[in-house]
């Protein structure tokens, strides 16, 4: 779970970014500076961070659950690999859409 919350943190933290220079963009439209790492490279950056952080932890999570499911058979189902998907396919829903409003 706690893996959870710091992908959430790092999606939403780099999809703020990106919303927030994208407003200041838009109100200042003649002040564009080109820069080797701007804002939507960053977002991207934290939001690939926060998606890839949460499938590793996923892989991790359903390894030890493999492990813990031979010694203990009765093991209940994990909602957090259930909340843990979900994130992961918004996560990579903001990637794709700010990739193409670029």
């Amino acid at each position: 779970m706690a893996w959870v919350r710091t992908s959430v943190s790092l999606i939403t933290f780099g999809f703020t970014i990106y919303k927030f220079f994208q407003y200041i963009r838009e109100e200042n439209p003649g002040e564009h500076v080109h820069r080797l790492l701007g804002p939507t490279e960053f977002a991207l950056i934290m939001i690939g961070l926060g998606v890839g952080s949460l499938i590793l932890a996923s892989i991790q999570n359903w390894h030890l659950r493999g492990i813990l499911k031979k010694r203990y058979h009765d093991l209940p189902f994990s909602m957090a690999s259930m909340i843990a998907g979900l994130i992961i396919i918004l996560g990579i829903a903001a990637f794709i859409a700010i990739i193409y409003r670029q």
